[in-house]
């Protein structure tokens, strides 16, 4: 069945009579001077009502390139959306624009966070991230690793080009002086080391809403080793579906805040998951840490491994929807401590990774 949506961007109009359901998803778009904007499928990937109408209607198109309709122009904005039929091998996967295998689920209030994808036209998707209005902070960064984008070009060197996002609305960016001498890093979610393939590519890693306060030491420690690990597993698989982020939930915050402005999270993860072609198959991991300020030097990296089903119960984040689900269900499980005689150590299974020894 189609779904229907009308949105009211201006009180001139208080009802509206659905139009007819037509062959194609459509987007049309009514400007206070009567004139009509359409598109049809073929066109868009994904239309987005900007935070409480104020900004009015984003377009995303398929050439990569976005469209804006101000609240001040539109009148009416109706969606006809075929497209949106969930079919049954996959009753959680995110509509419209966020359909690759490294999106979580979008939050359920899209008016109240903005999907935001970086790109280049020679090596396409950069990283995609969820923008919270609401907590002013990333909600989770996302990307692809893989042998298109998985290399260091000619000349290629870390740009360090920190900057605001533009495709932020002021009032809810994150700024340079939400940082400057706060006593935290501007911690990377797609690191620079992950985007080397390309300046254009390494420079959009800078943006500001890649970013989370982060303690140096945590950042510069832990973090970094897990981000090395995470690189390294690319180069044994065909593709690599990152999900990296910290939380932003109320009980998952300090108290303390950035400069007093930016939430500072208890919490960063990452959600792996690996494809390898030559046998088809999937496998999944969550690493879990505590953000404090103190070194961590443990290179038993499986003592922050967990599976994805248990970091979607902390986080409350649905990881890899896109995923059929019955290959979902069983990658999602997956995180079983093994023993190995031979080398006395254990480890988590599928992921050569070494653990301390589990309680007697």
């Amino acid at each position: 069945m189609k779904r229907h949506i009308i949105i009211l961007l201006a009180t001139l109009l208080t009802s509206l009579t659905a139009m007819a359901q037509e062959e194609r998803d459509t987007v049309v778009i009514t400007l206070q001077d009567g004139s009509e904007v359409r598109y049809t499928d073929d066109q868009f990937d994904r239309v987005q009502v900007i935070f409480n109408l104020r900004f009015g209607v984003k377009v995303y198109l398929k050439n990569g390139k976005s469209k804006d309709y101000l609240a001040t122009k539109v009148e009416v904005h109706e969606y006809h959306g075929g497209g949106g039929v969930v079919t049954d091998n996959n009753i959680n996967r995110n509509l419209y624009r966020a359909k690759l295998l490294e999106y979580p689920h979008l939050a359920a209030d899209s008016t109240m966070n903005q999907l935001i994808i970086k790109s280049t036209d020679d090596y396409g998707i950069t990283y995609s991230l969820e923008w919270s209005y609401a907590d002013k902070a990333n909600r989770w960064t996302c990307y692809e690793l893989h042998s298109g984008n998985n290399f260091r070009g000619d000349s290629v060197v870390r740009q360090d080009d920190f900057r605001e996002d533009p495709e932020i609305a002021p009032q809810y960016r994150s700024t340079l002086n939400d940082y400057s001498k706060s006593g935290f890093s501007r911690g990377h979610l797609c690191p620079s080391a992950d985007r080397l393939c390309s300046n254009d590519q390494n420079s959009q890693t800078f943006f500001l809403s890649n970013m989370q306060p982060q303690w140096q030491n945590h950042n510069g420690v832990l973090w970094s080793n897990l981000e090395s690990l995470v690189h390294g597993w690319s180069d044994k698989c065909d593709t690599l579906y990152v999900v990296k982020a910290a939380t932003i939930r109320s009980d998952q915050v300090y108290e303390e805040k950035c400069n007093d402005r930016l939430l500072v999270p208890k919490y960063f993860y990452m959600a792996i998951l690996s494809y390898d072609k030559q046998s088809n198959s999937y496998k999944a991991i969550g690493l879990w840490t505590v953000h404090e300020n103190v070194s961590d030097k443990n290179k038993n990296y499986g003592d922050y491994a967990i599976s994805i089903d248990k970091l979607e119960e902390l986080t409350g984040i649905d990881f890899f929807c896109n995923l059929p689900d019955d290959i979902e269900d069983a990658v999602e499980n997956q995180c079983e401590k093994k023993y190995d005689p031979k080398t006395n150590k254990w480890y988590i299974e599928n992921w050569g990774i070494t653990c301390t020894p589990p309680d007697p």
